[in-house]
């Protein structure tokens, strides 16, 4: 073999190691032992990875107050879920800062003793579930594969992904992973006036969704479980409040005494909802504590 033979097939092996470097790589797992919640990532060069999440915020199921009904209902299906007993994917919907992932992550920290993991995952990657699906597959523990602020836009390919995830695809349903997705949008596309012209009504007075409506709707049915949730009254929003100002370390004093300034608070925030309750509490002992 000459020198420039082989100086040639060098310079090719090269060549197809840095191309082999910048193509898509089969989704690897990850160690699990390094955390219980981990968050899918796509690199430039399109590589997917599962990195962990190294703090994981440390929220109770009891710090979460009026919204009993729901958290009754997501923590009855996580635990069927841990128990290996059949559960459901569940769409959590409703208004703004009233405790939907909060009460995902205190699910996970109240559950991960037992074996229960979290991969969140952005819309944006929705396409690549299949992998991170057959990933876990194999694994003992049980994961919930979780998609925060979930809504589609028209043709979005995270849509179709997802729902042949959910219901509809070839592959039966994986036993250890669940979707938990949370939604100001309950039916996760969004929907236009003139879509009502698309109904239809019977001699007997039945209406009928035309084919758009009903596309749109499809989704959100492959979801078992749905959980709404509402905006809070004055008087829940200021008992969150209270439990988040005695979290925090307040007086009883202190608590009865920020309950104007709560109000005003909230008036300024143009919601009384449980994100805003929390935030108050920190600026409120944060300011009341200073030396």
């Amino acid at each position: 073999m000459t020198e420039n033979l082989v100086r040639l097939i060098e310079q090719a092996e090269r060549l197809m190691a840095r191309i082999e470097s910048v193509l898509p790589q089969p989704l690897s797992a990850p160690d699990w032992s390094q955390s219980v919640a981990w968050r899918y990532r796509k690199r430039a060069s399109g590589h997917g990875v599962l990195e962990p999440v190294r703090h994981v915020g440390t929220i109770a199921l009891a710090d979460l107050k009026e919204i009993e009904p729901q958290k009754d209902k997501i923590e009855r299906n996580t635990r069927q879920f841990v128990e290996g007993r059949p559960a459901n994917n569940v769409l959590l919907t409703g208004a703004r800062g009233t405790g939907k992932s909060s009460l995902i992550k205190a699910c996970l920290n109240a559950y991960a003793p037992r074996g229960l993991r979290l991969i969140e995952v952005d819309k944006a990657d929705l396409t690549d579930l299949p992998d991170i699906v057959d990933v876990v597959a194999g694994q003992p523990e049980k994961f919930i594969v979780y998609c925060d602020d979930l809504s589609f836009e028209e043709g979005e390919a995270g849509y179709k992904a997802l729902k042949s995830t959910l219901d509809g695809s070839v592959a039966a349903s994986t036993p250890n992973v669940l979707i938990y997705a949370t939604s100001n949008r309950r039916h996760l596309l969004p929907e236009y006036m003139k879509e009502n012209l698309s109904y239809t009504h019977t001699d007997d007075g039945e209406v009928h969704p035309g084919e758009v409506v009903e596309e749109k709707i499809s989704l959100s049915e492959r979801f078992g479980l749905w959980v709404s949730f509402y905006p809070f009254s004055q008087d829940e929003y200021l008992t969150i409040v209270a439990q988040w100002l005695g979290a925090l370390g307040a007086t009883p004093a202190q608590i009865e005494a920020s309950r104007a300034e709560a109000l005003v608070w909230a008036l300024e925030r143009g919601s009384r909802s449980g994100r805003v309750a929390y935030q108050f509490a920190r600026d409120f002992i944060g300011k009341n504590d200073a030396p």
